[in-house]
């Protein structure tokens, strides 16, 4: 199996319909072909010079969807790119050809008022984010932009308006949950509270890594949930 920086040459044609029609009974998610529904809304990014087209496009409803989308991919040696809140600028989230695996469709944010906690989808933008967090009077340092992924911005660090007070979206990451690649399973992961503030986002990438280079870099995008720690904005 190849990441989307890898697309091969692989067409719909290998793919028959009773394959198709196997993963189609073990998601709640759509799949989707070209010319059919959900398809142009899958691989249709923020950044509209990025045209491309995926052999197929699991819309994922769920964790469970991710790790069977996984388990397709590895089945049938499919290209995967992912798909989180879809404001990916560099266009890596769809590839042509292979699967594209898209995590728009989970977008639940729960906010605990009481421990001062987000746990989001990976699906979920900025503005989601922004929307639930403040009416509790809370807040969580993120970027610029409120299309933005938030699963995408925590993974590039997440520079923004409250970071010179509050530190940057990794640095308040409490724990995340990962489909590991290799074994079709969910992990997850805590960044310990006796770490320390500044060490923090060191302390996950560290965790992450021991599953070996290819892992990490395969199932680092793919998240849910991921909990946050929220500054108040109260004086």
């Amino acid at each position: 199996m190849t990441s989307a920086l890898e697309q091969t040459s692989q067409s719909q044609a290998h793919l028959d319909e009773r394959q198709l029609a196997g993963i189609r009974a073990a998601v709640r998610g759509q799949v989707c072909l070209e010319g059919g529904p959900g398809y142009d809304e899958a691989r249709t990014i923020w950044n509209a010079m990025i045209d491309r087209y995926p052999d197929v496009a699991i819309r994922c409803a769920e964790t469970a969807d991710v790790i069977q989308a996984v388990r397709f991919a590895n089945e049938h040696d499919l290209a995967i790119a992912v798909r989180g809140g879809g404001h990916n600028i560099a266009g890596n989230a769809v590839g042509d050809g292979g699967l594209l695996i898209d995590l728009s469709p989970m977008k639940a944010v729960r906010v605990d008022p009481q421990s001062r906690t987000a746990s989001v989808g990976p699906g979920v933008t900025l503005g989601d984010v922004d929307k639930e967090t403040q009416a509790f009077g809370l807040a969580l340092p993120t970027g610029i932009n409120s299309t933005t992924g938030i699963a995408g911005l925590t993974l590039g660090g997440g520079f923004g308006w409250l970071t010179r007070s509050f530190g940057m979206t990794i640095d308040n990451l409490l724990s995340v949950d990962v489909v590991m690649v290799a074994f079709n399973s969910l992990v997850s992961f805590e960044v310990v509270s006796d770490v320390s503030f500044v060490d923090r986002p060191k302390a996950f990438f560290d965790a992450l890594a021991l599953l070996g280079d290819q892992l990490f870099r395969l199932t680092r995008q793919i998240s849910d949930p991921i909990t946050y720690f929220l500054p108040s904005l109260a004086p």
